[in-house]
């Protein structure tokens, strides 16, 4: 390990950053290194501008896979290199806004009676039941179910933050019958092998075997179910404030969105043309027979 890495990943351990997240800083950084051929701290601005220009015209990714890069490179060179440069020197490109693709109630129950495997089925129900991040469905463990106090514990979500959910009785059913079947002893979902949890693949692959034996046409995956589980509370009538605090977002601005996809208030405004005079309609005259 260079200097240099060591030093990086002692900078994001001290920050305390997620292992996924430095994790992905170094592979980044690396990638960055192998494109020029030479150490970070030889290389400036304009170089980081010409990476960015090969991310995009070159190699195709996405604003978001591009923004992950951005954001590596700034912390190589603003914290651990502590170079004095603008945030305009490495700008952050722009993602666009898109809004998350919700399936009906029929529809969840589609997905989930058709997933073969009873852990994959326990699994995805209880990411829609309590509204969970995959990663936090895959890491649950036993002891993480308070059937005393009707909660999951969700242990270092997204952000490192602990968090309680609501343990509803017909996932507590569920989630006992599974039990009892398979005898899980320390993760809740297990994978291939009892000391590790199932993997984030595993999951998306029974996912999108159930889809196909269903025949949704929509494009799903596990976090499809964590977009319903907030879409269907809120049409409910549950409070967005709430629903933050359920999902664990640290913005309520990212829980709002749910607004502009819950049918209960999209739907359910009037549109201004049905305010309008209903317009007088002459009768269609009969159609000559030989039309």
């Amino acid at each position: 390990m260079t200097p240099l890495r060591q030093r990086m990943l002692e900078d994001m351990g001290i920050r305390n950053f997620a292992e996924n997240t430095q994790l992905s800083y170094l592979q980044q950084i690396s990638a960055y290194a192998r494109h020029f051929g030479r150490s970070p701290e030889a290389l400036g601005p304009e170089d980081v501008r010409t990476y960015q220009v090969h991310l995009v015209e070159v190699r195709k990714l996405s604003a978001a896979s591009v923004g992950i890069a951005t954001s590596a490179l700034r912390f190589l060179y603003k914290v651990t290199l502590k170079r004095d440069w603008a945030l305009e020197d490495i700008p952050m490109p722009k993602k666009p806004f898109r809004l998350p693709v919700i399936l009906s109630h029929d529809e969840v129950t589609r997905l989930l009676e058709a997933v073969a495997s009873l852990k994959h089925r326990t699994l995805l129900t209880t990411t829609y039941a309590a509204g969970l991040r995959v990663s936090e469905a895959t890491h649950l463990r036993v002891t993480d179910i308070d059937s005393e106090r009707m909660v999951l514990r969700v242990d270092q979500g997204k952000g490192r933050k602990d968090r309680y959910v609501m343990l509803s009785p017909r996932l507590l059913d569920t989630l006992r019958a599974y039990w009892r079947s398979e005898r899980p002893r320390l993760w809740l979902f297990p994978g291939d092998r009892p000391e590790q949890p199932i993997t984030k693949g595993a999951v998306e692959a029974a996912c999108q075997k159930a889809r196909r034996v269903a025949g949704l046409t929509k494009p799903i995956t596990p976090h499809s179910l964590r977009h319903a589980f907030a879409t269907h509370l809120l049409e409910a009538g549950t409070d967005v404030r709430t629903i933050q605090l359920l999902l664990g977002h640290r913005s309520l601005a990212t829980t709002s969105r749910y607004l502009k996809v819950a049918t209960s208030t999209v739907c359910a405004t009037r549109s201004p043309l049905d305010w309008l005079p209903a317009p007088v309609v002459p009768t269609p005259e009969t159609p000559p027979a030989h039309f």
